[in-house]
């Protein structure tokens, strides 16, 4: 992290220059998403404890939580869909996520889920690392413009 603003802007090389790059920039964290057993009491705690709002729709397997920091879409929450603990998991942008994958396990990573697609948003792939820790690639679909 940068001890301060004009630190990041004397390294223009290590900082994105908009919040919408981290969709482009392969190796930028992009998303974060809670897996919760009740999806809206996180979001009321969340809603009360960091001020966010959420715009909600319904992808078929219950609702989906869309977390908003002022106008922008930084996350996701949902009911999770598997017993356990609530997680907060987060996505790495790549370049392909199929070239990732096979790279991943070509150093040893688990596929736990994937890669597949997510229709207008990407694809997908859920990887476990050799020391257990859980993470998300994604490769975005074109954005329209």
């Amino acid at each position: 992290m940068f001890a301060t603003e004009d630190d990041r802007s004397t390294h223009p090389e290590t900082a994105m220059k908009d919040y919408n790059d981290v969709y482009t920039t392969p190796g930028a964290f992009s998303w974060t998403e809670l897996s919760s057993s009740d999806a809206k009491a996180a979001c009321d705690f969340y809603g009360s404890l960091f001020g966010w709002t959420y715009d909600t729709m319904n992808l078929g397997e219950g609702d989906y939580h869309v977390i908003k920091a002022g106008e922008v879409a930084i996350g996701g929450i949902m009911k999770q869909q598997q017993p356990g603990p609530a997680v907060w998991g987060s996505y790495v942008t790549v370049e392909s996520c199929d070239a990732t994958v096979e790279k991943a396990r070509g150093l040893g990573a688990h596929v736990l889920a994937g890669p597949f697609d997510i229709p207008t948003i990407g694809r997908m792939a859920v990887l476990q690392d050799p020391q257990g820790a859980v993470i998300q690639v994604i490769s975005y679909a074109p954005m329209p413009t």
